[in-house]
């Protein structure tokens, strides 16, 4: 067969087409696949962790994809922050509190009573008033990076029996988070602890009484209005202060538009979450059918925030960092009560 200069050439440079074109196939990189555990069972976790996952898996674009678990699917949610460090979960939505987390900050993860009035009050204190330093330097030191954090429903009290007085709490065995359950015990309240989805049969068997959990929003989104009866609009803190958090690795590993999409993912959902528990609680307490509402009148419920005041001084004497956050939320709490409504309401 003879070989013409023309055909020879035109041979070639196809070829180099080719040859150029393989290194895209060879080298194409798999997705990078992160697991990732809420504190939310999945009735919750639909509405406050799945909106970033679904954000991030769409927006990433095939570069990376996240798989989502709810509470306690991989680990029991107390040891989430175990987990974490460890690799087991690259990724975690909760609060320290509730992940037992083994920094100074446990204790104010969660509800730290009568520190916040609401959701606002969170990213307020962390990005105006220090916290969010706090928070990226503490978990630094465990090996694990802090993210972001945001507020999200008051914690109020769904109970078979009616609350009308400080005297209705005595005795009653609560599903509440651990602070939250060692400030209320004082009022004679039982702390139960229990995975997060056996709460509601647990209602239902007499092991509790209710929950001093969330607002109104969850206690219909998950069920639990179904097994109780009434709601007490008194809180013991107006916002439950939450965060993200990542695998130290991983997160040093992530490519920056990688993390960028993250970030844009996590504040998205922060914005997400404030309309959809802010215009819940209204619609739930003004037009819902299942809980009747109590109130516990406010010249007795000064005895809750002059307890909290004093919980507030004995968390100071735990350490320098305890001391620390205790001021910032003093000092945000005397700027508050000086400007008034509506930074007063609760």
């Amino acid at each position: 067969m003879t070989t013409s200069r023309r055909s020879f050439l035109r041979a070639a440079t196809l070829g180099g087409a080719a040859t150029l074109a393989s290194p895209a196939i060879v080298h194409a990189q798999a997705p990078i696949k992160w697991r990732f555990q809420t504190y939310a069972g999945a009735a919750l976790g639909e509405f406050v962790t799945k909106p970033v996952v679904d954000y991030i898996n769409k927006a990433a674009n095939g570069e990376m994809e996240i798989e989502l678990y709810y509470a306690d699917q991989i680990v029991p949610t107390g040891e989430l922050f175990q987990a974490l460090q460890r690799g087991t979960i690259d990724a975690v939505h909760s609060d320290d509190d509730s992940m037992a987390s083994p920094t100074p900050l446990q204790v104010f993860g969660g509800y730290f009573p009568l520190a916040t009035k609401h959701a606002l009050d969170v990213p307020v204190l962390f990005q105006q008033y220090g916290l969010a330093d706090i928070w990226r330097a503490e978990y630094e030191k465990v090996g694990v990076t802090w993210l972001s954090a945001a507020g999200q429903d008051p914690c109020n009290f769904n109970t078979k029996k009616e609350i009308t007085s400080l005297a209705d709490l005595d005795g009653l065995k609560l599903y509440t988070f651990p602070t939250a359950g060692r400030f209320l015990s004082q009022f004679g309240v039982v702390p139960v602890s229990i995975p997060y989805e056996d709460a509601e049969v647990a209602v239902q068997t007499g092991e509790l009484d209710g929950m001093a959990w969330s607002g109104i929003t969850e206690d219909y989104t998950v069920g639990w209005a179904n097994v109780t009866d009434y709601f007490l609009t008194n809180n013991i803190s107006g916002a439950w202060i939450g965060s993200f958090y990542v695998n130290q690795k991983m997160w040093a590993d992530l490519p920056e538009h990688l993390k960028a999409i993250v970030m844009a993912g996590i504040e998205a959902s922060h914005t997400y979450r404030n309309q959809w528990y802010w215009g819940g609680e209204a619609r739930l307490r003004s037009t819902g059918d299942q809980l009747k509402l109590r109130s516990i009148p406010q010249e007795e419920w000064k005895t809750v925030e002059d307890a909290a005041v004093k919980f507030w001084d004995e968390i100071a004497e735990e350490g320098e960092i305890h001391s620390k956050i205790v001021q910032i939320f003093r000092d945000y709490n005397e700027v508050t009560s000086k400007a008034g409504p509506p930074y007063t309401f609760g």
